[in-house]
């Protein structure tokens, strides 16, 4: 060992080389450095995540979801009950829960998506982009395939006239009122007064052996009012102002979605731009109703999709 000899210097004594000590050392300072990455990409994971999930909530982007696609699986998909529920969000994906359940003969019940046969989520990419929503092909219910029929001359006045005969009056149906000229909307509230009716969902477009545009009295998105007439029967009006109103929100970006739910926008915006009712969906005409119905003259035909009996009528 050697000692300094400046007198100035304090003394000063390199301590023996010990392996034990500077192995310790430095598994020591790789632990605090492994420690310190690790914090550092925890961090940024953490902020990478939560500027995720703000940038897939920014704005009204979760509020678009459930009015643009939400309506669209709706419009789509008319043999459906469809509820949208909440939204969800990953770093990657926003999703919205709906509830499905086919349409029956059974009234206006409005559950949600916790009561729904079917639970399932529209889910949109980081960049908005839709590749697989709910349902789709082989999801066809007996109301799709009446609103299939619409302008094909299929179920004709006298076959449906003798369906109806052996459906006991008091019966109640899921039923498609099929007009043998377009209507406008004060045409088919003076239609829907004279016989009572509730055209809950009505049909925009005649598309023989497809799909057609329809739009359901209480779809439109926002608080639900009740028509200006306070009846079910006065409502077509509003009817088509929902269907515009949703119409005019759209835009060309959203095409690429629409096509996903099988939807066109620039048949979306004619059937709304003309406003005609080819037909429309009571969910609880009785059948003694729709036996007058189906001989007016301005009725082609009378498709009854369900029915439901009541026990306890007299």
């Amino acid at each position: 060992m050697s000692e300094s000899t400046d007198p100035g210097t304090p003394g000063f004594e390199i301590p023996d080389f010990d392996p034990k000590r500077t192995r310790r050392a430095v598994r020591t300072g790789v632990m605090r450095t492994a420690s310190t990455v690790l914090a550092a990409l925890l961090v940024m994971c953490l902020l990478a995540t939560a500027g995720s999930a703000w940038i897939q909530r920014r704005g009204d982007r979760e509020q678009r979801m459930s009015d643009v696609l939400g309506t669209a699986l709706q419009v789509a998909n008319p043999g459906y009950r469809i509820r949208l529920g909440e939204t969800s969000v990953t770093p990657l994906s926003l999703s919205l829960e709906v509830g499905i359940s086919p349409l029956r003969a059974s009234g206006g019940f409005a559950a949600g998506t916790a009561f729904a046969d079917t639970r399932d989520e529209i889910t949109q990419d980081f960049f908005g982009r839709v590749r697989q929503p709910p349902l789709g092909h082989g999801t066809d219910t007996s109301l799709t395939y009446a609103l299939y029929n619409i302008g094909t001359g299929n179920d004709p006045k006298d076959r449906m006239r003798k369906v109806l005969a052996r459906l006991p009056e008091t019966m109640r149906a899921l039923a498609v009122v099929e007009f043998a000229k377009p209507m406008t909307s004060a045409e088919l509230v003076a239609f829907a007064r004279q016989y009572e009716e509730c055209p809950e969902t009505v049909v925009y477009e005649k598309r023989p052996r497809a799909t057609p545009i329809t739009w359901e009295m209480t779809r439109t998105p926002g608080p639900v009012d009740l028509p200006e007439g306070g009846m079910c029967s006065d409502a077509p009006p509003q009817t088509l102002k929902g269907l515009r109103g949703w119409v005019e929100m759209l835009r060309d970006y959203d095409e690429r979605n629409l096509r996903q739910f099988g939807l066109d926008l620039a048949r979306l915006r004619k059937a709304a731009a003309e406003g005609e009712a080819y037909a429309y969906v009571n969910e609880l005409s009785p059948i003694g109703r729709l036996r007058k119905i189906i001989e007016d003259p301005r009725v082609a035909t009378v498709r009854v999709a369900d029915v439901a009996f009541d026990l306890q009528a007299p």
